[in-house]
């Protein structure tokens, strides 16, 4: 404001003032775009691990217009209104040093201080909140047991009529497998439906698929899937090859009550249920669990399905290796932990939870320079109030805490501001999952807290500063 006033009282015009202060704050933006390609550089391997991505900056013909578009326009937006504000002071004012603060700038400066720190706890919320269903999603007991399952693919002799069985049943003899089937569904999400099941009563215009999972004998017990009612598929039953199990789901869409022993068609061939499995989730919890059955056909089954000892996971695999390039030569023997799959319906979930981490310390970061900015501005502004209040006795803590309420009551309103933002916002991100956690009030309260306490480090050391500053030289130079 000094110098303004110099230069204004030696004639310099406000249109070169006005491009002085826009010319330096371009300048700005030029070494902030270089620096940001450097930090570009830099964090992109990073960053593509993280999304996944194969992402590169490029040095083309576009690029150099576009970057230094991008600093220009930076420049202007940031340097317009100091420009035009600054150099619009009255000469006579800026040396006497009797300007007012108008209530559009106090506004202007507190409204991006609570702008920022609004956003950062919209973030806070949204980490907190994904990252509870995440750790949810991968809890959650999905009415199997996927855990220490590894399938493999069903290659080479194993595929030849009558070796299915003997296959199995080597693998049975392994120390450390606990059971071993096969099947054709990996139950990693919808992976083959019909709408060929006739029921008494069924609506014929009803087109609604049924996940079909064909199995071989021991599969339902391999993967740990209950039954509500009735029993599996058993070798000692000659006739379970004509025999259908249900989930929960599809007896109750059926509509069928005490469906033991009833009659259903399937492919316009009679088939007679045997069992009723409780509900598990073979899609992501994005889907309810759909109506499901299961039918015997070993010999159509191409994945091999086994249950390892926890802790032996190591040398039963090296076991099973052997076993299938011995039953299996020339064949690689390529396996999944189904667990591992399992984690990998999230992926996109789990990118969001880094990602989202890492914006918030962002605008934490950007939030904190503000109010820093801003406790700094405050503090100067205040200084002859600040020393006359020392002089009549205020103390170090109570000049602290007459700086800091300002502040803090910035945070209290974008808390305000923030929460029902930060509930629709993330409520809408939910309702992708059939399955969800419930949105609670710790949430709230500990993103304004951490908010609170954010607010209170960046202004401290302003706070403190301007509390010890010796008042006889606050009012001499105020």
């Amino acid at each position: 404001m000094k110098e303004v006033g110099i230069k204004k009282a030696m004639g310099v015009n406000r249109r070169a003032l006005v491009f002085q202060y826009l010319g330096e704050s371009v300048m700005m933006a030029m070494f902030a775009s270089l620096i940001a390609v450097a930090i570009i550089l830099l964090l992109l391997p990073q960053f593509n691990y993280i999304t996944g991505k194969q992402l590169a900056l490029l040095v083309d013909p576009f690029f150099i217009p576009s970057f230094l578009a991008i600093a220009l326009f930076t420049g202007l937006i940031a340097g317009t209104y100091p420009a035009f504000y600054l150099s619009g002071f009255s000469t006579i004012k800026v040396l006497k040093g009797k300007l007012s603060n108008s209530i559009g700038e106090l506004w202007t400066r507190k409204g991006l201080v609570v702008f920022q720190f609004a956003l950062s706890i919209i973030l806070i919320v949204s980490v907190l909140v994904v990252y509870k269903q995440i750790e949810f999603v991968q809890n959650k007991n999905l009415g199997y047991t996927k855990e220490n399952i590894i399938y493999f693919s069903r290659e080479g002799k194993a595929t030849e009529q009558g070796n299915l069985a003997t296959f199995i049943s080597e693998i049975k003899k392994i120390p450390g497998i606990i059971n071993a089937s096969s099947t054709v569904h990996n139950m990693q999400g919808h992976n083959s439906g019909t709408s060929g099941i006739q029921w008494p009563g069924r609506d014929p215009n009803d087109q609604t698929e049924f996940e079909n999972v064909t199995v071989n004998y021991d599969l339902i017990e391999t993967l740990g899937v209950e039954m509500k009612e009735g029993r599996t598929f058993s070798r000692n039953f000659g006739s379970d090859t004509s025999a259908i199990i249900f989930n929960e789901a599809a007896i109750s869409f059926m509509g069928i009550s005490n469906p033991i022993g009833k009659t259903v068609d399937l492919w316009d061939q009679k088939v007679h249920v045997i069992g009723v499995v409780k509900n598990f989730n073979f899609e992501s919890l994005h889907e309810k669990v759909k109506p499901l059955f299961f039918r015997l056909a070993p010999e159509e089954t191409y994945l091999f399905m086994a249950r390892i000892k926890t802790g032996m996971e190591k040398e039963t695999i090296d076991r099973l290796r052997q076993l299938y390039q011995t039953f299996n030569p020339g064949f690689p023997f390529d396996y999944q932990f189904l667990d591992e799959k399992y984690q990998a319906l999230y992926t996109s979930e789990q990118r969001v939870a880094t990602l989202s981490s890492y914006f918030a310390g962002i605008a934490i970061l950007i939030s904190c320079l503000g109010l820093f900015g801003l406790a700094a501005f405050t503090a100067e502004r205040r200084q002859k109030e600040i020393g006359i209040r020392k002089v009549l006795g205020a103390s170090v803590n109570g000049v602290i805490a007459l700086l800091s309420k300002d502040f803090i009551q910035l945070v209290l309103i974008a808390i305000v501001i923030a929460v029902p933002i930060a509930w629709y916002v993330m409520d809408k991100w939910l309702q992708n999952f059939a399955y969800q956690i419930g949105i609670t009030w710790w949430m709230f309260a500990l993103a304004g807290l951490l908010a609170v306490a954010i607010a209170l480090l960046a202004v401290g050391a302003q706070s403190v500063k301007a509390a010890l500053m010796n008042p006889v030289k606050s009012l001499r130079s105020a």
